[in-house]
């Protein structure tokens, strides 16, 4: 016998709320991992402030030649060894007959003073700047293409091809980079590279991305060799795929985040590389200026003009500590433990 069923108006009233209620509510919508990480970026206050400095760095360097041309009107290697210069009314000589250069004026002209031949030292710097970012980022490039190859070669590959990319890596990581790049960049120097001239900035661009590529190769091998035996590749493999289709479509994009958090990193490497090696005489090479050969001729008058040697540094500093930040914000944004609150 059936019993129909029981139904208090208590009931019923909540029979056509709850649906009511579930179709007005607001659900978060999902959120891929590349959005979610630039969100949390974007919410590392310290990291976007330091963003911001690197990239007013950037600028200024790139506009260089602007400077030069029209605010401080002399180029960055001109000599004005015998000039003189008007400050408050009064004429002073740019070089004094002792041969020490006039310091910082804070006018349009000579806004960092002059160095030992009279030339503009806030052009030089500004030069010098963009001198070293474009190597620091040329040699990054390098690092990240030739890295990123080697370590999926030999990871996925493995047997004769990882018989030999590895050793070839431990032997570059084995020398200190300074020792090895002094040593390399003074051979180079000296006669250049097939139609490369000494004096080319490539010289050093292809020297700091050679010696670094094992930083980057060593840790995406030891991905790849993780990654390979994962789920997804055996079934991209029984899908008939090739080893080539399944390192750039399957593997890739799963060591995307591992070499994006080392660009930044590369790039800090790089550009201080390049001033040791600058500094030293195995880098950048005259009329060039960066902002190793800057605190090279600073340094040796650093007792009587300090300036020169300060000032070149400081931005040394500043841009890499830029970078640091910003790599440790990039890494930490995309730490898939790291925890956001989202918001709609």
């Amino acid at each position: 016998m059936a019993v129909d069923p029981v139904i208090t108006p208590g009931a019923a009233q909540r029979a056509e709320v709850i649906p009511a209620e579930a179709e007005a509510r607001d659900y978060t919508p999902a959120i891929g991992p590349w959005k979610l990480a630039l969100r949390r970026l974007r919410r590392n206050r310290v990291a976007m402030v330091f963003a911001g400095i690197f990239l007013a760095i950037v600028v200024v360097c790139v506009l260089a030649p602007v400077y030069a041309k029209h605010v401080a009107h002399i180029a960055p290697n001109q000599d004005n060894v015998t000039g003189t210069i008007k400050v408050g009314g009064h004429v002073k000589d740019v070089v004094s007959p002792q041969g020490l250069p006039i310091g910082p004026i804070w006018q349009s002209h000579y806004f960092f003073g002059a160095d030992q031949e009279g030339r503009d030292v806030a052009v030089r710097l500004l030069y010098g700047g963009r001198t070293s970012l474009e190597i620091g980022l040329l040699a990054t490039a390098i690092i990240i293409i030739f890295g990123t190859l080697f370590g999926l070669l030999a990871g996925y590959l493995r047997g004769p091809v990882d018989a030999v990319l590895r050793p070839l890596m431990e032997l570059i990581w084995s020398f200190p980079p300074v020792i090895l790049g002094v040593a390399v960049g003074t051979a180079l120097a000296l006669g250049g590279i097939g139609p490369i001239k000494g004096n080319s900035l490539l010289i050093p661009a292809f020297i700091i991305g050679v010696i670094y590529i094992p930083y980057l190769g060593k840790p995406i091998r030891g991905e790849v060799l993780r990654l390979r035996e994962q789920d997804f590749v055996e079934a991209a493999r029984a899908q008939g795929m090739g080893p080539w289709r399944i390192m750039i479509s399957e593997i890739l994009p799963n060591a995307a985040s591992t070499i994006i958090v080392f660009v930044p990193m590369m790039l800090a490497y790089a550009i201080l590389l390049e001033a040791y090696l600058s500094f030293l005489g195995a880098g950048v090479q005259a009329p060039n200026a960066s902002w190793g050969t800057l605190l090279s001729d600073g340094i040796q008058i650093i007792d009587t003009t300090p300036h020169l040697a300060l000032i070149p540094g400081a931005m040394l500093v500043l841009c890499v500590l830029s970078i640091n930040v910003v790599g440790d914000g990039v890494r930490d944004a995309l730490d898939p433990r790291a925890q956001v609150r989202i918001k709609t």
